[in-house]
């Protein structure tokens, strides 16, 4: 079992990816290593010059392809998607294994459990491998396995 910390920022409201790459942010602004894989969403921040120059304390990655949201894809293209998301997996995998930052932020990664393209349990096995790596994860909704092994649940909502 890891000693990282894991939370969690999920709910229907706005803001959990902006809470996220805050903390990202503050961290990486006090010298430490952290890597952000965004999955489900179309083109952002990975490309931008500004990013790039706050390498390499702050790495962000998205391995799908397409230029635009998970959720405006067709199916043929959902499938076409399926293993460039197992790549993002895959590099959050490696990066645990060989403690390769201080926090890893795996945005949108709870959805990937929503749309049933990953069970709770293989993203359980991932945050088994945390070592002293912290861990965030946002999503719309949290799977009570991996609320359990969270040590925080934040919930935003947006008032109607």
């Amino acid at each position: 079992m890891g000693t990282g910390k894991i939370s969690v920022y999920t709910g229907t409201g706005h803001g959990k990816t902006p809470a996220a790459l805050g903390i990202a942010l503050q961290q990486a602004a006090r010298g430490e290593s952290v890597v952000v894989i965004q999955f489900l969403k179309g083109k952002g921040l990975e490309e931008s010059e500004f990013c790039h120059r706050m390498e390499p304390e702050l790495k962000i990655f998205r391995f799908e392809k397409s230029d635009y949201d998970f959720s405006s894809r067709s199916e043929e293209e959902k499938q076409d998607e399926l293993n460039n998301i197992r790549n993002g997996l895959n590099y959050a995998r490696k990066v645990l294994c060989t403690f390769g930052c201080d926090l890893l932020v795996l945005d949108e990664v709870l959805a990937l459990v929503d749309n049933r393209i990953i069970e709770a349990g293989e993203l359980a096995e991932l945050l088994e491998k945390r070592g002293e790596t912290d861990i965030i994860m946002t999503g719309i909704s949290v799977d009570p396995v991996i609320a359990e092994m969270a040590d925080e649940v934040v919930k935003l909502e947006t008032k109607q």
